[in-house]
């Protein structure tokens, strides 16, 4: 039987976020995920649209001038047995962006993956459980295997010492890149530049492979 999954959106834009702002590419939304975050402002219920392995490469090939085909959600993790099926059907550079909780998926598919855009999920902004153990396995799996990774994390001024030192202790071992992203309020900044600058240079007097990094594509007004 052929694996299927629903998609929410398939679209060509700018990469908004992370060290590779400015690139071209194509974005695949998966449709479910396996946490609940206070910030998340995508509906995943409705305008759907089934697809096989194939039927989604047939549409990816249609797309030329791209940097890479972006996995996001969602977790495209939760869908590993469709991308077994789907990722050895294209010819492009693969950008998985994932909440970095599902490790043992990864392993199933990190041979087609080529750069990991991972949040690493902030009790205090996300609302969601302690993950740090979750995101330090992940964060092994991806470094073992040689690929390329970096560490986005969501802020608002509720971070604590704790976190960030967490936060720290995982990308040190390797030494990837953290990617700090202040919290928005839809299109506005959803902190002052006083706790923005703060929490920044609390991370780079301890770490220095930190960059502060908005979410560009909402000042350009792109998807």
């Amino acid at each position: 039987m052929l694996n299927k999954t629903y998609i929410k959106e398939i679209f060509e834009s700018v990469q908004g976020e992370g060290p590779y702002v400015g690139v071209n590419q194509l974005f695949i939304r998966f449709s479910r995920c396996n946490l609940q975050c206070k910030y998340c402002d995508t509906d995943f219920k409705s305008d759907l649209k089934l697809y096989t392995a194939i039927e989604l490469s047939q549409e990816v090939i249609k797309y030329k001038n791209i940097h890479s085909v972006s996995l996001t959600g969602g977790e495209p993790l939760l869908e590993t047995p469709f991308l077994s099926e789907f990722l050895p059907l294209i010819n492009k550079k693969i950008y998985l962006e994932t909440n970095g909780v599902l490790f043992e998926n990864l392993k199933s598919i990190i041979n087609y993956i080529d750069i990991i855009s991972m949040d690493i999920k902030l009790k205090s902004s996300s609302k969601n459980t302690d993950l740090f153990d979750c995101h330090s396995k992940f964060a092994q799996i991806a470094n073992e295997n040689k690929k390329e990774i970096f560490f986005k994390i969501v802020f608002d001024e509720n971070i604590t010492e704790k976190e960030i030192i967490n936060c720290i202790n995982i990308a040190e071992k390797y030494n990837n890149l953290i990617v700090l992203q202040p919290k928005m309020n839809g299109n506005n900044m959803g902190l002052s530049s006083y706790n923005i600058k703060r929490t920044f240079n609390i991370f780079i007097n301890n770490y220095k492979n930190t960059r502060l990094i908005p979410q560009v594509h909402k000042f350009i007004n792109v998807q």
